[in-house]
């Protein structure tokens, strides 16, 4: 009997392992897709009609800021010719699962080329489509560009 128990506990932490990367794939295709500058490999990562939001602050009032954009304009922005590579390094995410709707919470960093630009939080909203595919349907971040505490691990991958 404890046999057992411990088989289907390692089966359903298998399953559950499974799907945690299932979830994560579209996230690691939008950031590979944004190295190198391929809207189209972005865009397969997005449910129709996607949005993203930042949360910042207002420089001069320090008051928080919610801005939104649809899909499209981040999809033309990756697109467009740029001098630098946009590397987006993420680390420690944590996911959650029910059913067919996910939640993915991930530090980041950004690069610019080599260089730092800035570091917060990606939070992701996912659907898990008629395919069985997980796609991206809301993107939400911070920003910052001092405080960070980019693990060594993270930034060494810069050089």
């Amino acid at each position: 009997m404890m046999k057992l128990i411990i088989v289907c506990g390692f089966l359903s932490f298998t399953a559950w392992a499974q799907e945690d990367k299932k979830v994560m794939e579209p996230i690691k295709l939008m950031f590979e897709g944004m190295k190198l500058g391929d809207s189209a490999m972005v865009g397969r990562a997005f449910y129709p009609g996607a949005v993203f939001h930042t949360v910042t602050s207002d420089p001069k009032t320090k008051q928080p800021v919610l801005r939104s954009e649809p899909i499209a304009g981040f999809l033309k922005a990756v697109g467009a010719p740029h001098k630098e590579v946009w590397n987006e390094l993420i680390w420690s995410p944590k996911i959650e699962i029910d059913g067919n709707f996910a939640q993915v919470w991930v530090n980041y960093a950004f690069y610019l080329g080599t260089l730092f630009n800035h570091c917060g939080v990606d939070a992701f909203h996912l659907i898990k489509d008629e395919t069985g595919t997980w796609k991206i349907f809301s993107g939400s971040d911070t920003r910052q560009k001092e405080g960070c505490n980019v693990p060594k691990e993270v930034s060494d991958q810069m050089k």
